[in-house]
């Protein structure tokens, strides 16, 4: 199994730290951005589009709650159930940047900012 370690390249288009999650430590997810399968994804569509790391480098959208690829009624279902703020994680890379972002997040083994 993998470590958690703090790697700006693990970060998820979304805002979640790929870096911590069981799935990716165990090998059996790529990450966000190696992910090729998630066509389903439109957060990762937009994002690959538009050559932008993660919805933080959105030119379209100020605040990522008024995306409808962001925030729709699956995604605050699915952030409900997992207790999960991914808006918070994308205000957080704003703030400080990628590189801080995933040090944050590696040192508190952290997938996301929870409410």
């Amino acid at each position: 199994m993998k470590e958690i370690v703090a790697d700006k390249n693990l970060v998820s288009m979304c805002g979640l730290y790929c870096g911590a999650c069981p799935k990716y430590l165990k090998d059996k997810c790529p990450g966000c951005e190696g992910y090729e399968k998630a066509t389903w994804c439109k957060v990762r569509t937009c994002c690959l589009q538009h050559g932008n790391s993660s919805c933080a480098d959105c030119k379209e959208f100020e605040d990522v709650m008024e995306c409808k690829k962001f925030n729709n009624l699956f995604s605050r279902i699915i952030g409900f159930i997992l207790r999960s703020d991914r808006a918070a994680c994308i205000e957080m890379i704003k703030e400080i940047g990628y590189e801080k972002f995933a040090s944050y997040m590696a040192s508190n083994k952290l997938i996301t900012i929870h409410p």
